[in-house]
């Protein structure tokens, strides 16, 4: 049975970690108040509300965490990283948060020392924050701004997290699957993808077992689906949904993915329903030649922009540059979309570890959008495409 999680072995390491970065830059504690930071160092992931919510870990004591009282009873569940947990009843409150928030960090005797914080407010929440900072609060402590630590750290996956993604991907193999197998004109999109995702949810939990829970979705742990973009509004890349049921002639871009450990993969297809007319299939053609020179570009060493630059000179050969709405692709691991950027001003150098969508897209308006999105992993020697559903038009025509 594969890994469902990522170890307690794993977390200490990064905590560890991130105790040495604060006694090299000579701070005395961490203050986060960025959920998926919280969830990346502990284990532990919440919902997000307007409630201010924060970590805190020390180069010596106890990683604490400062926050509602609605989690008191969830941390201990989730995580055993946590080892005090100081919490107000609400938000806004008769006592601000903020001002409890202060209370906590001088009972954790911080009061007079330096301390990295990710939010210079040293408070965050869905709908914003409102109310006086931390700094204000106690002016005898130094905050730093530090959000470096966790970025650089989130950038090169362990081996833990690689095998998570991994897992992601088998499972959003078999979801598009179901997707693909489910698709017949005169169909909803919703219905197929609730059927899809569904089944291989299903099928997921029975071969996982009692241990397996979805991390960050309170729903099915597998999605796949289409986003509304079916027929013409497949040429909209961030569609959301459609009214039209699917016909023949559509050109559908579909997406799938799994919730494995708390991390996710990326697989996309372009798929059409009955023989695809020339237009389509000149489209489809150059979309994927785009997708193999971006994807013969990855290894150590290489700049992200030049992966960019490898997609985009196929299209602009083909004359399709007015038809180009994204860069090629971006980070992937416990969020959707994560540093770095297959963008031409991202400079930033490839290392083995780094794990990234390739998705070069051509959008033609009213017509269709073409687009394939795989997951690759940059190797030691090179790369390694985790995703392998068919990539080919024979494979992806629904007759």
């Amino acid at each position: 049975m594969p890994k469902i999680g990522i170890s307690r072995a794993e977390y200490e390491r990064r905590i560890e970690v991130v105790r040495n970065e604060l006694v090299e830059k000579e701070l005395d504690a961490l203050y986060l108040t960025n959920g998926v930071s919280i969830f990346y160092l502990t284990g532990y992931y919440y919902i997000v509300t307007e409630r201010p919510a924060a970590l805190i870990v020390p180069v010596d004591g106890e990683v604490t965490f400062i926050g509602p009282l609605l989690e008191i009873d969830h941390i201990p569940q989730r995580t055993r990283l946590i080892k005090k947990i100081e919490t107000y009843l609400d938000y806004p409150g008769e006592k601000h948060p903020i001002d409890h928030f202060a209370e906590f960090l001088k009972q954790l005797r911080l009061h007079d020392k330096t301390i990295g914080i990710d939010n210079l407010t040293g408070a965050s929440g869905r709908w914003g924050y409102r109310g006086p900072p931390i700094t204000e609060k106690m002016p005898k402590t130094k905050f730093v701004e530090e959000r470096k630590i966790i970025q650089k750290m989130r950038l090169l996956k362990s081996k833990e997290e690689i095998e998570l993604i991994k897992e992601s991907a088998r499972w959003a193999n078999l979801a598009h699957r179901f997707l693909q197998d489910y698709v017949a004109p005169g169909m909803w999109d919703v219905e197929i993808s609730a059927s899809a995702s569904n089944d291989a949810s299903v099928i997921m939990k029975k071969t996982l077992g009692h241990d397996y829970q979805s991390i960050k979705t309170g729903g099915l742990p597998v999605i796949a689906g289409f986003r509304g973009q079916v027929g013409s509004k497949s040429a909209i890349p961030h569609s959301l949904s459609t009214r039209n049921m699917i016909k023949k002639g559509d050109v559908l871009i579909t997406g799938a993915g799994a919730d494995y450990g708390g991390y996710d993969s990326e697989l996309e297809r372009t798929m059409v329903i009955g023989e695809p007319s020339e237009k389509q299939r000149k489209f489809f053609n150059v979309m994927l030649e785009a997708q193999d020179a971006a994807l013969s570009a990855f290894k150590p060493g290489v700049k992200c922009s030049e992966v960019d630059k490898a997609a985009s000179k196929v299209l602009r050969k083909a004359g399709y540059n007015k038809y180009v709405r994204h860069h090629t692709g971006h980070g992937l691991g416990i969020e959707g979309h994560e540093p770095p950027w297959l963008d031409i001003g991202d400079q930033t150098i490839m290392q083995p570890g780094m794990i990234f969508s390739c998705e070069p897209g051509i959008y033609i308006p009213g017509y269709a959008g073409f687009r394939h999105s795989d997951t690759v992993l940059i190797t030691e020697d090179g790369k390694e495409v985790i995703t392998y559903y068919p990539r080919d038009l024979d494979s992806l025509t629904i007759y």
